[in-house]
């Protein structure tokens, strides 16, 4: 933890988890160049982490869940992630457990638990970041708070009235509190599938989403996706006819516990009920379902909460970034985002996706640091 009020680094990394860590990786290899002199003056940099232990949003996922990749093919940069040795993929406890050894591996300076509270413009192009342990200084803002703490819930009619539990998929953490339970499950994504997949043995589920599930093709894994996304990626930049990306191909990957559901009938979709009733859920033609739970797998919005003193322009809902670098804000050179999604960086949400981004924004972020090379 910080020992004193305030900080002054050349960087500041806001989030703890994979993206933040990537991007660690990369600033402290330029401090590793520094020191043998191979380059010049390294930024000084620091992370700053809500969470009380590392491992990120992974130590938060359910118990089930499983990477989409084998190990060997979901690596932050520089250290692979060690072999699995259960069924299927990886669990986010082995995720968790990897962002642990990594962030020690290489002695990343990550300052835990920090809140965030704001950032502000300070004079001469700088930032000042205010937090719950002091008030931190910065040429450069590096934003990897990822989403876990902003889960999105749709305000359908009659929300307040229902008498049962609505649970969003950042509070699931498996079946067991919902055994013997009738259990609507929200969303045709990823989430909604491995979820209601999960708790089909234990509970009455009913699986709904808005417009019918569409599965990946069963041997895509996230090693395929990746591939994808960097084709699209090359060939925009080239100005060459673009593949299909991914969201042409499907939305849900179909891990072994999916396909086992699947294959076995319990993962049959319904339409998306239109409202709210006290004892459960209507359809438009009036047709009602009892329910004791609600879960609502509808995905999460960028946590930039700590943002909004910047009045950053935005664009189809997320802050405006460069074309040639989608990383970088369009409102300064000193503030970048890095691990959101398609919208700064193709698959930088992922762990395999990450690195890449993040190499190429902290080439990018050493000048606007003040450093020169």
């Amino acid at each position: 933890m910080p020992t004193a009020p305030a900080r002054d680094v050349d960087v500041l990394v806001i989030g703890g988890g994979q993206a933040g860590l990537a991007a660690g990786y990369y600033l402290n290899r330029l401090r590793r160049d520094e020191a043998s002199g191979r380059s010049g003056p390294a930024p000084s940099f620091a992370i700053l982490d809500a969470n009380s232990e590392p491992g990120g949003a992974w130590q938060h996922y359910w118990n089930s869940l499983e990477l989409f990749s084998p190990a060997a093919y979901s690596s932050l940069p520089g250290y692979q992630m060690p072999a699995w040795e259960g069924e299927g993929n990886p669990s986010a406890d082995h995720v968790a457990q990897y962002l642990r050894t990594y962030e020690a591996r290489y002695g990343l300076p990550v300052y835990r638990p920090v809140r965030v509270n704001s950032v502000r413009a300070a004079d001469g192009g700088a930032y000042l970041t205010d937090t719950d342990h002091g008030q931190w200084t910065s040429r450069v803002v590096l934003n990897a708070t990822g989403s876990w703490n902003t889960p999105c819930i749709p305000d359908l009619p009659g929300r307040s009235q229902f008498t049962g539990r609505q649970l969003h998929t950042a509070d699931y953490r498996g079946p067991e509190p919902l055994a013997g339970q009738n259990v609507v499950v929200v969303g045709g994504g990823n989430s909604g599938a491995q979820i209601a997949a999960d708790l089909a043995s234990t509970s009455s589920v009913t699986w709904v989403t808005r417009t019918p599930p569409r599965y990946l093709p069963d041997d895509v894994d996230g090693r395929a996706l990746f591939s994808i996304a960097t084709d699209r990626k090359k060939a925009l930049a080239a100005g060459e006819p673009t593949p299909a990306g991914i969201a042409e191909l499907g939305d849900i990957v179909a891990v072994p516990a999916v396909r086992k559901a699947r294959d076995a009938g319990l993962l049959k979709a319904r339409s998306m009920f239109s409202r709210f009733v006290p004892e459960g859920v209507q359809w438009e033609d009036g047709e009602q379902l009892a329910a004791d739970a609600v879960l609502w797998c509808t995905g999460f919005r960028p946590d930039l909460r700590h943002l909004q003193p910047l009045g950053l322009t935005t664009r189809n809902g997320v802050p405006a970034t460069d074309a040639l670098l989608p990383t970088r804000s369009v409102d300064g050179p000193g503030l970048f985002f890095l691990g959101y999604g398609d919208w700064c960086g193709p698959s930088s949400a992922t762990l395999i996706g990450v690195g890449s981004a993040a190499r190429d924004t902290v080439a990018a972020l050493r000048p606007a640091a003040g450093v020169s090379r």
